[in-house]
């Protein structure tokens, strides 16, 4: 007579979780242990020799608390330009005025400008350690920070750095242990204007680059081959000295056509030698 197979077997048991047999034997359970509280500090910055492209390489000390051995760090790091806590040159203001509005509302208008972002792996450390963060620099002058930057005569750029990631550390029993870092270390910097200049300066000596739009770099082309001209550069300056010549003869301008320019010197009277 065929039977259940199941019938008469003891019913399937679980086996109790740790924490269980733990509260079951009247032991607490171990708490989490904490992740180590790191300090950080920006203390130099220089230009790379041997950079492709514009950057600053950031000297960024890292503390760990005695008795912690760091495995490793990955730190994530966002660079602002604390706008507010810098003073203006008076030379400094026209070209500051397109991002902040007029000089006399810079109370409620000058803000931090985000800059750049940038990550780097700290290798294993004990007490303390130095790494270089090294920060690409746009050369992009639709982009606001480096408008900003090349604004500026002399002085100092305050900056705050962001820094969050991952620190991976050894536990008090030697297992490897990993914590996420907030975003609630922020060191300070004063960067020279003249370094930010130099980066630029490395890879584009005495230039400046701006981008245009196609149909604006089409008209400068026919412009240019229309007239012969050898560069960009003669290509702008025939346009602007053309754009301030009709200026200078439209109704209203305050001279006549002809005249000369403030500055410059009258033209010789026809059939006369200069």
């Amino acid at each position: 007579m065929a039977t259940d197979a199941g019938a008469g077997a003891a019913p399937a048991t679980r086996r109790p979780a740790a924490v269980g047999v733990a509260a079951a034997r009247g032991v607490a359970a171990a708490p989490a242990e904490r992740a180590p509280e790191l300090a950080f500090a920006v203390e130099g910055a220089a230009v790379p020799r041997y950079a492709a492209a514009p950057s600053l390489a950031f000297t960024l000390r890292v503390d760990a608390p005695p008795g912690v051995a760091v495995r490793a760090l990955a730190l994530d790091a966002e660079i602002r330009i604390a706008a507010e806590r810098r003073r203006y040159a008076p030379a400094a203001r026209p070209r500051l005025s397109e991002l902040f509005g007029p000089p006399e509302a810079w109370g409620r208008s000058v803000r931090a400008l985000a800059w750049a972002r940038a990550s780097v792996q700290v290798p294993a450390f004990s007490g303390s350690t130095r790494v270089e963060l090294v920060v690409p620099c746009s050369y992009d002058f639709d982009v606001a920070a480096a408008k900003y930057l090349d604004a500026l005569g002399e002085g100092d750029v305050p900056l705050d750095f962001l820094l969050a990631g991952s620190v991976f550390y050894g536990g008090a029993d030697g297992r490897l242990q990993v914590a996420r870092l907030p975003w609630n270390h922020e060191p300070r910097f004063a960067l020279p204007v003249r370094l930010w200049r130099a980066a630029m300066d490395s890879h584009f000596p005495g230039t400046a680059w701006l981008r245009l739009g196609r149909e604006s770099f089409d008209r400068l082309c026919a412009f240019r081959a229309a007239r012969g001209l050898a560069s960009w550069e003669a290509v702008l300056a025939a346009a602007l000295d053309a754009a301030e010549a009709a200026g200078a003869a439209a109704p209203g301008s305050g001279r006549a056509a002809g005249a000369p320019a403030a500055g410059q010197p009258p033209s010789p009277a026809p059939g006369r030698a200069p």
